[in-house]
């Protein structure tokens, strides 16, 4: 499973990352080669080759990935060189970054072609357009069957049940100022017990023994008994925060695969979590990143994109696979939370929540 989107503080001055590429240009797009159009993304974006050739095939474009990183390395980078961008799209920033990315001017407006097809809730900056909603996900408690079948336990279902006593010590989260996920759970404590009522959560989430490592792939497949990593590292954890679409993963990759996922979902403490793509303010090939941003909207990409980053779609008419239907539904009721309210209160939740969980 590829979602480990470990997100870096944007501090001035910080020192950029190396860019790992992908495709058929050695340079980055330019007016002179206004053929290949360049897509700046996080590690996590992934895609099936036919697809993206029918579109090179259509459009006459080479397309050329630039992956920097976890998203809010990514995120950090764009913002860092926006005068001067590595490419000419940026997809990869969610709702718990975007007010970061829209105050620093990253993208320019585009309303993309098909847009009247995306899902109202997806819907963000309808007055400017300078994003536009490529996928969703939700970020909740995953727990291990096999641990609370053998401990005759009911597994946890809501924020509520997480500070039993009966599941005391058996949590793993990420740090939420240097995780998405861990972020994101941050954030969906805030919106269900509000601002005055996180802290204190947190307060007896911490007394009831949760543990906090640095990113997603530390606690899913290190910490989690559940994943095929953790039962390999003889991991001790069995609830975890990741994915709703972490167990059709635990199914799709196993050899051979069950008939049932061996990891459930405790859907009252799921986040919502949607990723966007822009246009960057000072892209070089605006015609091609306008048609790039197009093609990630067309049922085509849409229909494609579940399996290759566990992530559902969000375009109207798309095809939710058959594994996600059965073992990581979306959630009904998700927590969730306005973009301007995560930007007015992101980084001192943050602050707070590190002095109050790290201290």
């Amino acid at each position: 499973m590829s979602k480990k989107r470990t997100i870096t503080a944007v501090v001035v001055g910080l020192g950029l990352v190396t860019l790992s590429a992908c495709g058929s240009s050695d340079s980055g797009s330019s007016d002179a080669d206004s053929k290949t159009v360049t897509l700046v993304s996080h590690d996590s974006f992934t895609y099936s080759k036919d697809v993206l050739s029918a579109f090179e095939k259509e459009s006459g474009y080479t397309v050329k990935v630039l992956k920097d990183g976890d998203a809010g390395q990514a995120v950090n980078k764009a913002i860092l060189t926006k005068e001067n961008p590595q490419g000419d799209v940026f997809f990869g920033v969610d709702n718990t970054l975007l007010s970061r990315a829209l105050d620093n001017g990253l993208f320019q407006s585009y309303e993309a072609k098909g847009s009247d097809l995306i899902l109202p809730e997806y819907r963000v900056d309808e007055d400017k357009h300078r994003v536009t909603p490529i996928d969703s996900g939700d970020i909740c408690v995953n727990y291990d069957k096999a641990y609370f079948s053998e401990h005759k336990l009911t597994p946890p279902q809501s924020f509520d049940d997480l500070i039993k006593p009966e599941y005391k010590n058996l949590l793993v989260t990420e740090n939420a100022s240097t995780s998405s996920p861990g972020l994101g759970f941050l954030l969906g404590t805030a919106a269900k017990y509000g601002d005055d009522g996180w802290q204190d959560y947190w307060t007896k989430l911490k007394a009831n023994g949760v543990k906090v490592v640095d990113g997603w792939e530390q606690a899913y497949n290190e910490e989690f008994s559940g994943s095929a990593g953790g039962k390999k590292a003889k991991a001790d954890r069995p609830l975890v925060v990741s994915y709703a679409s972490s167990p059709p993963a635990e199914v799709i990759y196993a050899d051979p695969k069950p008939t049932t996922a061996p990891t459930g979902v405790a859907t009252g403490t799921c986040f919502r979590q949607v990723e966007y793509a822009g246009l960057l303010s000072n892209a070089k090939n605006t015609k091609g990143g306008e048609a790039l941003i197009d093609f990630l909207i067309t049922k085509q990409f849409q229909d494609d994109m579940p399996l290759n980053m566990f992530v559902y779609p969000v375009v109207e008419g798309a095809k939710v696979p058959a594994e996600f239907t059965e073992f990581g539904p979306q959630a009904k009721d998700p927590e969730t939370m306005a973009p301007a309210k995560i930007a007015d209160n992101r980084d001192q939740w943050v602050k707070s929540w590190t002095s109050l969980v790290l201290k």
